[in-house]
Parts: structure tokens; sequence; C-alpha cells
């Protein structure tokens, strides 16, 4: 079975940088095998303030990386930060739908999907979700619920979303870079991914990056 390779892109105010990765043979992480970058010209503040600019600074970092890592780049997995970049809480209820009142992943959807409705989304995309917390008949469950009985299930819902033109014009850019994006993550939760332990997550503890032109801050706590 051939290794997998992804790409990780990351759009910055001040740099473009290009990430290729390989899983190992033995199935066990990733090594990176090349990278790139090129100054960002184009970006304000995180937004794509000249498309045109924007897409020849990402070619040159993708041509480096492709360089040094001796693969094409045909996808990739694109960063988003930026002041768009934004978290709301919503919650959501609904009654348990089968008659013995046992909780499906069902029932975990369609909550998840009420709690969505009860968001202001005027202008904006959703970038993840994340259930924070769940009750079951009031009660709060530690964990997921599903196998649990009872007949109301509520949800408290963590969203991160981003503003459509700024979305939409960082996909453009990289597509028209001649690379298809195979999703979007948002930074601060990329970053944590490779700075934070499991233990400090779970402990609470402040994540914050620096950049160019803009600060992000996330707070993890009991993840």
């Amino acid at each position: 079975m051939p290794q997998r390779t992804v790409t990780g892109i990351d759009i910055g105010s001040h740099k473009i940088r290009v990430a290729i990765s390989r899983e190992r043979e033995n199935g066990l992480g990733i090594s990176i095998i090349g990278t790139g970058s090129a100054e960002s010209r184009g970006v304000r503040s995180g937004y794509i303030a000249h498309p045109g600019d924007a897409t020849r600074s990402v070619k040159e970092a993708i041509a480096r990386a492709e360089k040094a890592g001796g693969v094409p780049i045909k996808k990739a997995l694109v960063s988003l930060g930026g002041v768009s970049l934004e978290s709301a809480i919503a919650t959501g209820a609904v009654m348990i739908s089968r008659i013995d009142r046992k909780v499906l992943e069902a029932d975990i959807e369609r909550v998840m999907a009420v709690s969505e409705t009860n968001l202001n989304l005027s202008n904006k995309k959703i970038i993840h979700r994340f259930p924070l917390k769940f009750r079951v008949d009031g009660k709060e469950v530690l964990g997921r619920p599903k196998g649990m009985q009872g007949a109301r299930l509520e949800v408290k819902t963590l969203f991160i979303t981003s503003f459509n033109q700024h979305l939409d014009d960082l996909i453009a850019v990289v597509e028209n870079a001649g690379v298809d994006v195979e999703d979007v993550v948002a930074s601060p939760l990329a970053a944590s991914l490779v700075t934070l332990s499991k233990a400090q997550r779970a402990a609470g503890c402040v994540l914050a990056n620096i950049g160019a032109e803009t600060v992000s801050v996330a707070v993890f706590e009991d993840e």
C-alpha cells in the first residue's frame, strides 16, 4: 500500500508556508519530506486584498515545497486565520425518537443541527463544530450520550466560523495556484495539535499565536 502524502498550506500576512508530510512505513506518525515558503504579497491582516498577487506567492511557495519534497502537490489542507475567524456558542434540544427512549447517533446529529439553527450565521460559514456538553433529561452527561435513556436530549455546541468572503477568497487563491483544497482548518486549532499535549488541553491552557499583523488566541479545557 502506498504511503499517504498530505500537504498543508498556511497563508499568513508576512509569509506563505507549505509543508508536505508522508506517513511513516510503520504507520506510526508522519514525516515532513518537504517545505517551501514565499513572501506573502496581496494579503493584509489575514485577508486576501489582491488575489492575483496572493496567487503568485502561493505558487512560489508550492514550487519550492515540491522541489524539496520531490513530489507534485495536487491537493492540500489550508489553514484559516485572520480577524474574520470567530467562535460562538449555541444550544439545542430535541425529544429522543425511539420508543424505548434510547439515544441514537441520529438523535445526536439532530440536536447538533438544532443548535446550529440557533446560531446567527449572517455572512458567515461554519468551519468546525464541537459539542461541549450534553444533557439527558436535564442531567449532564460525562462523555457521549449514545446508548443512554431519557426523553429529552440537550447540547451546548462551540462553532468556529469565518466570513464567507474571506473563506471563499482564500480557497480561490489556492485553487487558482493549481491545487485543490481538501479542507480548511482554523489555524489556532491546527497549531494546538502540534504545540499542546493532551494533558495541557485537559488541564486547561491558552494558546496565543502572534503573527506579523494578527494575533489569535484559543482556550482549551477538559478536552
